[in-house]
């Protein structure tokens, strides 16, 4: 039932049926009463002969003294008793008087009356009409006897309403019903008003607690009275007041983490047990999207399918993290990505539900460490080869190992070339040193690109030709000249460039140097470039070949005169005319080096 369902319900109900069973019981034990001590029928008879026979006593010596009888009637007609006296052979009539009372043809019959004077006594209930209504009655006719001779000379008959001992035990239960049902209805009405006033409070504290937990901290309670409800009430505002400042200080620590966590430049990801991505900041997910692009394993595998499933490179440091329950240092080599990982389990309860990683994106300087450790080298290769070839051609000189003039002049020249080398990669280091540092001389002017790349053809011209190399040079026919350029340091760029085509591309093949011009949303630009039919660059190389002392060529010896710097100037010398240079190649094709300089920067 609904109403048991709350706790008003339950004390109405409990107090409703407290009342009853007092009700019943009272009521039981009042019946039992009224039962017991009241008069009843059989009772009603016996009284009313014994005071027939004390009165039949009292007239047998009065003989026929109808001034006692009524006498008598004025007293017993208090107690709603009747008395009737006959004499034998007396006509009895019957019905009604003036008076409306009862006479003895109404009690008895002819026979009845006859078996009375016969010395019978006899008891009657009989019925009366008092008009539309009826009475019962109960009547004892007594003969008296003359004293002495024992001669019956007459009758008394007494009569008495039943309902004068009946009509008042059912009036006292009736009553008692009446008064009964009242109080159990006003109970109930009260009890209900009282208990829906008590638990007032208690509802408020339900109705308040259940915004709490959707959320609305600030709910308060209404203090009703100074008794133990209302101390509650005022708890409960307090322990709302300290739970909303919590909360507030909670989504302040929990506003700011988010705002750490999402300027952070480094993925965070954090996965539970089962494997599955449960947070991640605005850079983790991203790096989360690339990787889940990415095919690591069969198609078929279901956890390739499932975006919010642990990266594939991330699944074995989970693994050991989870296992040995340790924080684990590493890097992943990802593609062209090199990232640092820091992974560290979670604890709820003392065990492991997870685990939550910090990535950094470390490419750029895994590249930087691994220029730093080339450059070391190639700088140290670079001077160490000429200073040994300086140093050992010296002492074959001062030891007189060489004898001959011819000799000793060619061992003079190499000294000198590698001396000559040794200046020219001090003075590219040094050029390549001003020029990042933002020291690099410039001398800005108009320069016309057609003079230069005569010029620069001039000179590898007869080069080429030693090397059977076909040098072609291709411009347009309309003059193209750029407002800002610094002539000499363009064409260090383009011998540079063609320095290296020489070198890398071999007999017969062809060597092309052009310029054109570009437009682009009404700014124009020169577009040059250096293609060679050369070995071309290994893809993975493409990406350093501008970086100093880096060499895609490994296995080239240092014979010949490149310092590993060339292609570092070449870009610095460009991006100080605000250009920007690319590269494409094809290995066992050629590659091609496109510069583009702003004709008005």
């Amino acid at each position: 039932m609904m109403i048991l369902k709350n706790i008003v319900g339950k004390l109405w109900m409990t107090i409703i049926a407290l009342v009853a069973v007092v009700l019943i019981i009272l009521g039981l034990f009042l019946f039992r009463y009224i039962d017991t001590n009241f008069p009843k029928l059989n009772e009603q008879w016996r009284d009313l002969e014994s005071l027939a026979f004390k009165i039949v006593s009292e007239v047998s010596g009065k003989e026929a003294d109808n001034s006692y009888i009524t006498a008598m009637n004025d007293v017993l007609s208090v107690q709603s008793i009747g008395l009737i006296g006959i004499q034998p052979g007396e006509a009895v009539p019957n019905g009604h008087t003036r008076d409306g009372a009862i006479l003895a043809g109404d009690i008895l019959n002819e026979d009845e009356r006859a078996r009375l004077f016969q010395g019978e006594v006899l008891q009657k209930r009989f019925t009366f009409f008092w008009g539309e209504q009826e009475e019962d009655f109960l009547a004892v006719a007594v003969p008296v006897t003359a004293q002495g001779s024992g001669e019956i000379i007459s009758a008394v008959i007494m009569y008495q309403p039943v309902k004068s001992s009946e009509d008042l035990q059912y009036y006292v239960k009736r009553l008692f019903a009446f008064v009964s049902f009242m109080g159990f209805l006003m109970t109930t009405v009260f009890a209900f008003f009282l208990i829906t006033r008590i638990t007032k409070p208690l509802t408020q504290l339900k109705n308040a607690a259940n915004l709490i937990t959707q959320g609305q901290y600030s709910t308060r309670v209404t203090v009703l009275s100074h008794d133990e409800l209302g101390e509650l009430s005022r708890s409960f505002n307090l322990m709302g007041e300290q739970l909303e400042e919590t909360i507030k200080a909670l989504n302040h620590e929990k506003a700011n983490l988010s705002r750490v966590l999402r300027s952070m430049s480094d993925a965070v990801m954090s996965f539970d047990i089962e494997r599955k991505v449960i947070f991640t900041n605005p850079r983790g997910e991203v790096l989360l999207k690339e990787w889940n692009e990415i095919i690591w394993t069969d198609p078929a595998d279901s956890e390739q399918d499932a975006p919010n499933q642990i990266p594939e490179p991330l699944r074995m440091l989970y693994d050991e993290v989870v296992q040995e329950t340790k924080v684990v240092n590493n890097r992943l080599h990802v593609h062209q990505g090199v990232w640092s990982v820091v992974m560290a389990p979670l604890y709820s309860h003392k065990q492991v539900r997870g685990a939550v990683a910090v990535l950094r994106d470390v490419t750029e300087e895994h590249k930087v460490e691994k220029l730093r450790k080339d450059f070391v080298a190639n700088v140290s290769h670079e001077l160490r080869t000429p200073l040994s070839m300086l140093q050992g051609y010296s002492e074959a000189l001062l030891d007189d190992i060489v004898t001959t003039p011819e000799d000793r002049r060619e061992l003079a020249q190499v000294i000198h070339d590698e001396s000559l080398r040794m200046g020219r990669l001090v003075k590219d280091l040094l050029d390549l040193a001003r020029m990042e540092a933002g020291h690099i001389e410039m001398n800005m002017g108009r320069t016309e690109l057609a003079p230069l790349f005569r010029r620069v053809h001039r000179k590898f011209l007869a080069l080429c030709k030693e090397q059977d190399i076909h040098l072609e040079c291709e411009f347009p026919a309309d003059d193209v000249a750029l407002e800002q350029g610094d002539q000499d340091r363009l064409e260090q760029v383009l011998t540079n460039l063609l320095d290296n085509a020489i070198r890398h591309t071999g007999r017969g093949r062809s060597i092309y140097l052009r310029y054109q011009t570009l437009s682009d949303m009404g700014s124009s630009a020169a577009l040059i470039e250096v293609e060679d039919e050369g070995k071309g660059i290994p893809p993975e190389d493409l990406p350093y070949i501008f970086e100093r002392f880096y060499k895609a060529d490994k296995a080239r010896t240092r014979g010949s005169s490149g310092t590993g710097l060339g292609l570092a100037i070449v870009k610095n010398i460009v991006e100080a005319h605000m250009g920007s240079v690319n590269v494409r190649s094809v290995v066992g094709q050629g590659t091609t080096f496109s510069i583009i300089l702003p004709l008005t920067p």
